[in-house]
C-alpha cells in the first residue's frame, strides 16, 4: 500500500518517530480513510446501517428508513447540537461532518485544529481544507499528539489509540487489521 506522502512528512514533526508508532497511526488512519482513499465521511447508510451505528439517533427501522439517501439530513441530525455546532436544523452537522485522515468531525474540532495547526480560525470559515491532503496530513499529526496517542501507541495498546482517534472502539477488528500489516511491512 502506498502511503501518502503527505502523511510521511509529518510524522516526524509529532514525534511519530518509531516503527511502533508509526504501524499505530497508519493504522488509524488507513481505517479512517478507507485505506487511504476517502477523505470526506460518507453519510450514505442504509436504515439497518443507521440503527447499528447511532443507535441513540435512530431508535426504529421505520424512522431511520426516512433518512435513508439523506447524507446532509443524516449528519444533522446526529452532529447538530454538539461540540459546538448549532442545532439539527443550523446545518453544521453536515458542514463540520468528517474529513481528512481522521475524520475531523464538529465544529470545536475544526476550531481547535485551526488555533493549533495554523493559529487562525480558517478551517472554521472552509472546514473543506481539512479534505486536503496537506492540510489534513497537518491536522492528523496535531490530533494525534494532542490525545497523547504516542503514549498508547508506545505500549502497543490498539484498543487505547482507537479510543483516543474514534471517541469508541468503532471498527477495532478491522484497525487491528491494519496494525498487523503495518507492523509488518515496518518489520515488527
Amino acid at each position: 500500500m502506498t502511503i501518502p506522502a503527505e502523511l510521511s512528512a509529518v510524522m516526524p514533526k509529532y514525534g511519530i518517530t518509531s516503527p511502533l508508532r508509526k504501524a499505530h497511526f497508519l493504522a488509524q488512519m488507513a481505517h479512517e480513510t478507507g485505506g487511504f482513499q476517502k477523505f470526506v465521511e460518507n453519510l450514505n447508510y442504509s436504515a439497518p446501517r443507521l440503527l447499528q451505528i447511532f443507535p441513540k439517533y435512530f431508535r426504529d427501522a421505520k424512522f431511520a428508513a426516512t433518512y435513508v439517501g439523506k447524507p446532509q439530513a443524516i449528519a444533522n441530525r446526529v452532529y447538530g447540537g454538539r461540540y459546538g455546532n448549532g442545532p439539527e436544523s443550523s446545518g453544521d452537522g453536515f458542514k463540520y461532518r468528517g474529513r481528512g485522515f481522521t475524520h475531523l468531525t464538529f465544529k470545536d474540532n475544526y476550531a481547535q485544529a485551526s488555533e493549533n495547526v495554523y493559529g487562525d480560525d480558517r478551517l472554521v470559515h472552509d472546514p473543506d481544507l481539512a479534505a486536503t491532503l496537506p492540510v489534513a496530513a497537518e491536522i492528523a499529526g496535531w490530533y494525534w499528539q494532542s490525545r497523547k496517542c504516542n503514549v498508547h501507541a508506545d505500549r502497543d495498546e490498539l484498543e487505547s489509540v482507537t479510543r483516543a482517534i474514534n471517541g469508541g472502539v468503532n471498527g477495532i477488528a478491522e484497525r487491528k487489521v491494519w496494525l498487523a500489516k503495518f507492523k509488518k511491512e515496518l518489520g515488527l
